[in-house]
């Protein structure tokens, strides 16, 4: 072993994927908000008790973007939406939401250790049916909405806040004013954790680093085909090459980040530790000194297995406890390799040990490490790489007693110095180059939880879709530039990592279908931003989970009066509907605006009635307007502006043309219209499919259905003779 100290670089990534929705402002889930409270502000904040221990912490820009949003109160989330409401103002649906999603808490650690909160998900049962919510009191329901935010604040901060600790020792019987308390206690922590980020990095003790903005996988935005060296037997999707895009990930990412700390980071995580030799250039050449990726990533580069004792610890000349040299035309760049099996230890393994076992464990399997270097060598550098928040929820007390007891050993050990990698290259630059980088992530040294599946290549070519048709509109100059940039963002944040995380058979959620149609979302806004038709592809589900589209066809001819009001109960009777309550997307049922489509025919005429809450004049008068786009079998819009008239839009090519204005429509208690079957060029026995969307500010806050258009048979004089005989 040589005469220094064993160097021991942890670094923590933290990332959280883009929860927002551009059209709505609102996070489609809340754990950028509960990660803060439990686990962003205290992993950094623990070091003050440990100075001794240098830590590396990678922050993903567009956490740091969301954690912001929350901070300010710019942004919601359904979660947040619900805890706010009182239970007694709850329809039966929001309260069968509250109980199915209350409970998203791991059940050993987050729920029974708490009698009050066992008590309630007992009351539940263990994952809930249809009548559960009929056994829950509006009591049982506050004590549920308290429960589940108190147990997302991290111990350390329950236990040293007095209110928080209060509420615990209550257990049961919250207020009104108990919760709002702690939201704004949960602001409070929010609120700070980019400053104690920034605190321990300016007193030196924790080196800050980042990521391109929006996670994408580097290698896969500069060429798809790079996938065939380490998966030459996948099916891959159409190539997509776009360095461009990849290098303007990476520059934002930079930009970002030195606006929220004021400096530019001198490291980068790749996202999910994808490499490759382009992807490696784009980064060298935006600057950075060092990048860290997987220790098989580095054992295929070298040519050299990376072999294992049944302990677990590496054979010699195995080469993984130094950095590496790697040139690129963008100048040298510093790699250093991920200890997979130590990193792992602490991801995977040691919640299920006693904490100061697991810190003994680890310690002792450092040192065996740090002893393979020979005497005169600098000192090895292990690097200890893992997500910063995923495993705690499996360790007691969010992994503060298996971390007392590790940094407690790190901190008397004069075997073992804990460094940031920037610190240790500092003083121990590489010494040998890396002829050639082998392309691949952390997960198996390959890209297939990305592209090869057929999932995930039908996402890649609806991407690749995307852009084509936003570079001919950015090429064409028509478009405004603030809708452009719109356009453009959404589509980096299409190209992060996350949503073919879900797809394929790799990985699944529980709750897949709200990310498919968040990705679907996302490629949908860029194509509305730029005027662009909406490809029928974006209606439908990618992944497994596919929304069943219950419609209740028409029974007979109707000729409503265009009146905006419900002038007489028959006259809407027999017509056709869609529940956008009742059908809505889990997370978002409780929130929306549009409560009802009504749609029928008579021989000359199809008629629409919507109904929203608020009452649409309301919302026209508020900036809203209210669109029936006709998918097939052509192009048609119908946009409700005005109280008493709609322009009509044919769509010729790629542009949308005015037909002018029809005055057969009105808004009031609710929105009706009427268009001529002759006017769509409609016959009998076709088949038409809308859906209807709102807009506040040209921007699409509602669209229903979200995966699917609702079909309507086109009539002929014979249609209420059939359905008489049906």
């Amino acid at each position: 072993m040589g005469s220094e100290p064993v160097s021991l670089a942890f670094v923590w990534h933290q990332h959280q994927p883009n929860y927002q929705d551009l059209s709505s402002r609102e996070m489609l889930m809340p754990w950028v908000r509960l990660h803060a409270t439990k686990d962003y502000y205290d992993l950094p904040a623990k070091l003050k008790d440990y100075p001794k221990i240098h830590q590396t912490f990678n922050l993903v820009p567009s956490l740091l973007r969301q954690l912001k949003a929350y901070e300010t109160g710019e942004v919601t989330d359904p979660y947040l939406r619900l805890t706010e409401k009182p239970p007694g103002e709850m329809d039966e649906s929001e309260r069968s939401w509250l109980l199915k999603r209350f409970f998203d808490a791991n059940r050993h650690w987050m729920i029974a250790p708490y009698p009050r909160y066992l008590q309630l998900w007992r009351l539940r049962g263990s994952s809930g049916d249809d009548e559960a919510h009929q056994r829950f009191t509006e009591q049982d329901l506050l004590d549920l909405q308290v429960w589940f935010n108190l147990v997302w604040f991290d111990p350390l901060i329950r236990e040293n806040d007095a209110f928080l600790s209060d509420l615990i020792r209550k257990g049961r019987d919250f207020n009104e004013e108990d919760k709002l308390q702690l939201l704004q206690k949960q602001r409070e922590v929010v609120a700070q954790v980019i400053p104690v980020h920034r605190e321990m990095a300016q007193q030196g003790q924790v080196e800050l680093t980042t990521t391109p903005f929006y996670h994408p996988i580097l290698p896969l935005l500069c060429d798809s085909e790079i996938a065939r060296e380490c998966m030459p037997e996948a099916e891959l999707p159409r190539r997509f090459r776009h360095p461009e895009d990849a290098r303007r990930q990476i520059e934002r990412g930079l930009e970002y980040f030195e606006s929220v700390f004021g400096f530019r980071p001198q490291g980068m995580w790749p996202s999910e530790g994808s490499v490759s030799a382009e992807a490696l250039d784009l980064i060298a050449s935006a600057g950075v000194r060092w990048a860290a990726t997987d220790e098989e990533i580095l054992s295929l580069s070298l040519g050299r297995p990376m072999e294992r004792t049944a302990q677990g610890d590496l054979r010699p000349v195995h080469g993984l406890y130094q950095p590496y040299r790697f040139d690129t035309a963008g100048g040298p760049l510093a790699l250093v390799f991920r200890d997979h099996f130590l990193s792992d230890l602490i991801g995977f393994h040691y919640g299920r040990a006693p904490a100061r076992e697991a810190a003994k464990d680890f310690v002792s399997r450092v040192l065996r490490a740090g002893q393979q270097r020979s005497f005169g060598d600098p000192p090895a550098l292990i690097s200890v790489i893992l997500d910063g928040e995923n495993c705690w929820e499996y360790y007691a007390r969010d992994g503060h007693d298996f971390l007392d007891a590790l940094y407690e050993r790190l901190s008397e050990s004069d075997q073992i110095r804990c460094v940031t990698v920037s610190e240790y290259l500092e003083e121990h630059p590489p010494a040998t180059a890396l002829k050639r980088i082998f392309p691949g992530s952390w997960i198996n040294h390959n890209f297939r939880i990305w592209i090869g599946h057929a999932e995930d290549n039908r996402s890649w070519d609806l991407l690749s879709d995307a852009r084509e048709a936003l570079r001919q509109a950015t090429e064409a100059g028509e478009t405004p530039d603030e809708d452009l940039q719109r356009a453009w963002e959404e589509l980096y944040i299409a190209e992060g990592s996350d949503w073919n995380w879900w797809y394929g058979d790799d990985h699944t959620s529980g709750q897949d279908e709200l990310f498919d149609q968040l990705y679907r979302r996302h490629l949908t806004n860029v194509y509305q931003f730029i005027g662009r038709e909406i490809p029928g592809a974006l209606r439908e589900p990618i992944g497994r989970a596919e929304e069943i589209l219950v419609v209740e066809p028409p029974r007979n001819f109707i000729s409503p009066r265009i009146d905006g009001k419900v002038s007489a109960y028959y006259e809407w009777q027999g017509a056709g509907f869609f529940d956008p309550v009742g059908r809505a997307g889990a997370m978002h049922r409780s929130f929306r605006v549009l409560e009802e489509i009504y749609f029928g025919f008579d021989l000359e005429c199809l008629y629409f009635r919507l109904g929203t809450h608020p009452e649409p004049a309301d919302l026209l008068s508020g900036g809203h307007r209210f669109e029936i786009q006709i998918v097939e079998p052509a192009g048609f819009l119908i946009r409700i502006d005005q109280a008493q008239s709609y322009e009509l839009m044919q769509r010729t090519g790629s542009q949308w043309r005015s037909r002018g204005r029809r005055e057969n429509a009105s808004v009031g208690r609710i929105v009706e219209c009427s268009i001529p079957w002759r006017v769509l060029g409609c016959t009998p026995g076709q088949t038409l499919k809308f859906f209807v969307q709102i807009f506040k500010d040209n921007v699409a806050v509602e669209t229903c259905p979200e995966q699917q258009a609702v079909p309507v048979d086109v009539p002929d004089e014979d249609f209420e003779a059939r359905m008489w005989v049906v």
